[in-house]
């Protein structure tokens, strides 16, 4: 686990490689069909080399909620170990990581479009802590606990509480995962992410990154929560809607990748004492190997 582009994809294959193990992406918009460079999607010949879960298994107009994902993820690690395979779980979504690992008992509440819609509308007239007063009448501990400028996650909670007329926290009890488990952490200096980052950006650019979102528009998914909400997309959306320029959309996905590192750094703790963190340089695959192999108790050079 670890911020974005700290290198988690080629690490994981490197230890899948050498422990006889097979990757699960734990990346809540690497799993979206059809959204391949804005998410630095696992190449291809990485894919090849190492069986890899939970990559494409939604449509982008799918919404996928942590509840279906975990479902499908624990899905990939009973098949995983069904065929005495190391299940080696790589990604940067925090939120996801951690629910899995944790164990936690997420209700299986589908999305209500209707309400959804009027929360959204209430958020853009009144605000956000519109949001935060609306879960306050429902759920206060709720409301005092969540990140009051992530609207997403209190319309989830608002939607939580009102179908189960449960609190919040009582809908999140955890049941540990029965596995044994390591946790390695990559981590780098925030200023040579930064430029990591920007670096990564530019050259999604030139890979055709707005092609991308323009033919995801083409094909109806243009309003979708991941294309109109996503790092990135979110900001080539509003390039092609003809509200900024491309020098400006460019500008404005570096400063969301920024901002997403940042967000990353609350699930990524490096005072966790779960987490082994290992620098993110030239010899992180290499240390990633070695420390898998003596957990598992390979003695392979």
């Amino acid at each position: 686990m670890g911020a974005t582009a700290t290198g988690k994809s080629d690490a994981a294959v490197a230890v899948a490689e050498a422990v006889g193990g097979e990757v699960l992406s734990i990346d809540a918009y690497q799993a979206y069909r059809g959204m391949d460079i804005g998410t630095a999607k696992v190449p291809a010949e990485l894919r090849a080399r190492v069986p890899h879960h939970l990559i494409d298994i939604a449509e982008p107009s799918d919404a996928l909620s942590l509840a279906r994902f975990l479902d499908a993820a624990h899905e990939a690690l009973e098949d995983v170990w069904a065929r005495g395979r190391l299940p080696v779980l790589a990604g940067g979504s925090g939120q996801y990581v951690w629910a899995l690992i944790e164990g936690w008992q997420v209700p299986r509440v589908e999305p209500d479009a209707s309400l959804r819609a009027e929360l959204e509308a209430l958020a853009r007239d009144e605000g956000v802590g519109a949001l935060v007063r609306r879960l306050a009448e429902l759920d206060p501990e709720a409301a005092g606990r969540l990140d009051p400028a992530n609207p997403r996650r209190l319309i989830r909670a608002i939607e939580v509480v009102s179908s189960t007329g449960r609190s919040l926290a009582a809908c999140q009890t955890r049941v540990p995962i029965d596995a044994d488990v390591m946790v390695l952490g990559l981590r780098c200096d925030r200023e040579t992410l930064y430029a990591r980052l920007d670096a990564r950006t530019d050259a999604m650019f030139e890979a055709g990154f707005v092609e991308e979102v323009r033919r995801l528009r083409d094909e109806g998914f243009g309003e979708s929560q991941p294309v109109r909400g996503g790092v990135g997309y979110k900001e080539v959306s509003a390039y092609l809607d003809g509200e900024t320029d491309l020098e400006e959309a460019v500008r404005r996905m570096k400063f969301a990748n920024h901002r997403l590192v940042r967000r990353q750094g609350a699930w990524f703790r490096e005072s966790d004492v779960r987490i082994r963190w290992i620098d993110a340089g030239l010899g992180a695959r290499q240390e990633c190997v070695e420390v898998t192999r003596a957990w598992v108790g390979d003695p392979s050079p």
